[in-house]
């Protein structure tokens, strides 16, 4: 019985979060998770309202123009905000241009109790609050969730390498441009790897970054500039 109320609670949730209704008591939980004031809330909910809307838009879209169902199915609902769509608020509403690879990391770290899949309002909410409004701390922990490619708990030489490669710009006469990389790597192994393993720990990380903030983007940006936040705040229309 009470698995079923909790279901159909869900459900309710589900169904008031794409009809734009949101209720006030999860209105208030939402403030009490994040460090947004109440009318900011409500009026991120109606960006988040927004841009499902646009999610649901391309993929009707999407669906017109395939031909095959088993590809796109064209009335199923859109629970949250993709890929396409994130990346998009990403790049034009925050500045944020960084390569593919970030791009990823940066959607799949976004919510930490649904890695990967389409953001839903909690998830939307907790994890702009800590990319807008998050302490020292919690941002150098995202960053580092990001940076981490493969999720292990470190960021290894390989995945420095492949965050670094594309910071360098390469000359035309380097007979092998990836040596320059490697250097890079070392460099900055050298000032993060505190214990000397060999690799970053988020101890490591955290202790660097603590040390000296401006590290805190050492291996791409994944954080939008102060500038693009008072820009977005003030959008707001509260």
């Amino acid at each position: 019985m009470r698995a079923k109320q909790t279901s159909r609670r869900r459900r309710q949730r589900k169904m008031d979060e794409l009809s734009g209704k949101i209720n006030p008591k999860l209105l208030e939980s939402l403030r009490k998770k994040t460090k947004f004031a109440k009318d900011e809330v409500d009026a991120l909910c109606r960006i988040y309202r927004k841009l499902i809307s646009n999610c649901q838009y391309a993929a009707k879209t999407l669906a017109t123009g395939s031909s095959s169902a088993a590809i796109v199915k064209p009335h199923a609902a859109v629970e949250g905000i993709d890929r396409i769509v994130f990346r998009e608020l990403l790049h034009s509403t925050f500045d944020i241009v960084t390569e593919e690879i970030l791009m990823e990391r940066i959607f799949c770290c976004w919510d930490r109790a649904h890695e990967g899949l389409p953001l839903r309002l909690e998830g939307w909410l907790t994890g702009l609050s800590i990319f807008l409004r998050g302490s020292l701390a919690e941002r150098a922990n995202f960053c580092f969730r990001v940076y981490d490619l493969n999720s292990d708990g470190f960021i290894t030489k390989d995945e420095m390498f492949t965050l670094l490669r594309n910071c360098l710009i390469k000359q035309p006469q380097d007979e092998d441009p990836d040596e320059g990389v490697k250097d890079l790597v070392e460099i900055v192994l050298k000032k993060f790897d505190l214990d000397k393993d060999g690799k970053v720990s988020i101890d490591d990380f955290m202790g660097t970054i603590e040390a000296e903030p401006l590290l805190l983007q050492a291996f791409g940006q994944c954080l939008p500039s102060e500038t693009a936040t008072v820009s977005f705040f003030s959008t707001l229309q509260i």
